[in-house]
């Protein structure tokens, strides 16, 4: 098992807090992502300043797809690996403002992320989710 999704699955039932990132006490699903990061790599690559729940989408901004194509290895969004970043777009022409991390690839695929009023949990990516996906990342080895 990728060691992305060990370290995503110990977060689980962490309840949703925005802009928090405390395994067990809160984050949402940029915090999760960025708990991930210090569980396997240490520091973050930098701080993060604070954020609204729409990620700039009045602006059309698409600053979370910027900020983690800066920090993470974009991917063919074919290329489907267990441990990879997922972006998202909520809505059709919407910026991508939805992280979550590939836990399961193939015939059940699944994704962990949080998100309100769930917090931290395991998701099918349904045909739904799967049709939402913006981008696709690989962790870089060795950041």
């Amino acid at each position: 098992m990728s060691r992305v999704v060990e370290a995503a699955r110990e977060w689980i039932g962490t309840p949703y807090v925005h802009q928090a990132t405390k395994k067990g006490a809160g984050c949402d699903c940029l915090g999760l992502l960025r708990g991930v990061w210090r569980e396997l790599y240490g520091a973050e690559p930098q701080s993060v300043p604070a954020y609204t729940m729409d990620w700039d989408e009045p602006q059309g901004r698409e600053v979370l797809a910027r900020a983690l194509a800066r920090h993470l290895e974009p991917k063919p969004l074919a290329d489907a690996c267990a441990g990879d970043v997922l972006l998202f777009r909520m809505r059709k022409g919407a910026v991508a403002k939805h992280v979550g991390i590939a836990a399961e690839v193939g015939a059940s695929p699944s994704f962990i992320h949080s998100y309100l009023g769930h917090g931290v949990v395991e998701s099918p990516l349904t045909m739904a989710w799967a049709g939402r996906i913006a981008g696709r990342f690989a962790f870089i080895k060795g950041s």
